[in-house]
């Protein structure tokens, strides 16, 4: 869907600045659908525009699509210190999320090893 704006106050079609602005002012009244369709109808028209695949990756439905933006803006302009933020910091939440399950995996593991072992020697010294 491409926006057909009728005209600003000289009666032209807004420019990219003005629908960045538009785009930016629906994602944070929270009109994520009209926000999504202008960043895509600047895209359509200007495929490297860092600032519309920024708010693309923020109102990103999910992780994955979050992270495609990021690595598209990454590949835009490899010195987008955002987006390469963005990106570790979603790889270290990643990260962090399998240590802790590696944490109590490896507490239980060690709980069930001490349990057999007093199971073991008490079998042993009742005989």
């Amino acid at each position: 869907m491409v926006f057909d704006f009728d005209s600003d106050q000289r009666g032209q079609a807004p420019n990219r600045e003005e629908l960045l602005r538009m785009g930016i002012n629906a994602a944070k009244s929270g009109n994520i659908l009209s926000a999504r369709t202008i960043f895509e109808q600047i895209l359509s028209e200007d495929s490297s525009n860092e600032r519309a695949m920024m708010w693309l990756a923020k109102i990103a439905d999910t992780k994955a699509e979050r992270q495609q933006w990021l690595s598209r803006v990454l590949a835009v302009n490899p010195n987008n210190q955002a987006a390469r933020d963005a990106l570790n910091k979603m790889s270290y939440s990643r990260a962090a999320r399998e240590n802790r399950t590696l944490l109590i995996f490896g507490a239980v593991a060690f709980v069930l090893l001490i349990l057999t072992l007093a199971i073991i020697a008490i079998v042993l010294t009742t005989r």
